[in-house]
């Protein structure tokens, strides 16, 4: 029991070093890497089922002391497995949100269509196209004023902090 004891000891060491691999590794081997500490992680289970049943058949003295490590190792591998998953669960989070992102980037946000549609909105009401183009003109006038008005605003403000403090 012992020398399969020490083995499956080394083989959780072996894989708590390999978990920090899993930070600085790129994107192609991560999921080698996962997969590989995913199969060292059911061997060791494998390992653990033997060392049960070998630290049941120990003597009645030695019993209680190996049934204790054997309980040890075994919340040390769920520990690693719970850290594999919750490392695979922030991969897959941060993934979707790339693509959420890419996605967003990708998308073209025009007005032409609620421009077309309020075109079509007019004639139907009977608006003319000349009073159409007056209205976008005094909307393509409005945006400057409001600029301008906001920038007047910001140096007023600017200028109040400056002299009144």
């Amino acid at each position: 029991m012992e020398p399969l004891y020490q083995q499956t000891h080394k083989q959780v060491h072996e894989i708590q070093s390999h978990m920090g691999r899993l930070e600085t590794s790129d994107k192609e081997s991560l999921h080698l890497v996962e997969n590989e500490i995913q199969a060292r992680i059911d061997q060791i289970f494998s390992s653990l089922e033997r060392l049960e049943i070998l630290s049941s058949k120990e003597p009645p003295n030695k019993r209680q002391n190996a049934k204790l490590r054997v309980d040890q190792l075994k919340y040390d591998v769920q520990h690693l497995q719970t850290a594999l998953r919750n490392f695979q669960h922030r991969r897959y989070a941060r993934e979707q949100q790339e693509r959420q992102r890419e996605e967003l980037l990708a998308r073209t946000f025009t007005t032409n269509g609620t421009q077309k549609k309020i075109l079509d909105i007019a004639s139907m009401l009977g608006l003319s196209n000349t009073v159409m183009r007056l209205i976008e003109k005094r909307a393509f006038q409005d945006k400057y004023f409001m600029i301008g008005g906001m920038l007047l605003t910001c140096v007023i403000m600017f200028l109040v902090v400056q002299y009144l403090t």
